[in-house]
């Protein structure tokens, strides 16, 4: 089975993610809860129809701007699971306004979401999933894995001949920091 850097390059859902975006460090509290939302969207679906309605999810999202995620109430979830635009599934989107209340109150435990990540980074994927599961609605290994992935706190994103593998090296993501072992 072919990995994302042998297919996501000549693609065009997929070419600007894996080009500019996937494994490159973050540390925007709205990215990173765009790419938990994502990935949460993405749960028994495939990742092109996360990317092909990305633009109307992040303007339904209000951009996942956190306070007014967090804010949202009933007639939210019922505009957001009334837009054909999105993925629309009851839980993920409850999933996604919980888990926006839990990061803001990262702000004060640990100063957002980015000093909660780098208060438990590093960890092996497994430890990684249990703080997840413990702490966030709808976070599987996969969900876990391939956000933390995507925002440069895990490796795996793309092979070392891959062009941008060199692109991801040059931006030192917290996961090349450490020794490799942690991750097993």
């Amino acid at each position: 089975m072919p990995d994302y850097c042998d297919y996501a390059p000549d693609d065009p859902v997929h070419q600007s993610y894996h080009a500019t975006e996937y494994g490159f460090p973050t540390t925007d509290e709205s990215v990173l809860m765009e790419r938990l939302a994502l990935e949460i969207f993405q749960a028994g679906l495939s990742w092109g129809i996360v990317l092909k309605k990305r633009a109307a999810t992040l303007d339904a999202f209000d951009g996942f701007e956190i306070d007014k995620v967090a804010a949202y109430g009933d007639k939210d979830v019922a505009r957001l699971l009334d837009n054909a635009g999105i993925i629309r599934n009851r839980l993920k989107v409850h999933a996604i306004i919980h888990n926006a209340n839990v990061i803001k109150g990262f702000r004060e435990s640990h100063g957002g979401f980015t000093g909660w990540i780098i208060a438990h980074h590093p960890m092996a994927k497994p430890d990684w999933v249990k703080l997840f599961k413990k702490t966030f609605k709808f976070t599987g290994g996969e969900i876990t894995g391939e956000f933390l992935m995507s925002t440069g706190y895990l490796p795996g994103t793309h092979r070392e001949n891959c062009p941008i593998y060199a692109k991801v090296k040059a931006l030192s993501p917290p996961w090349m920091q450490v020794d490799p072992a942690i991750y097993g």
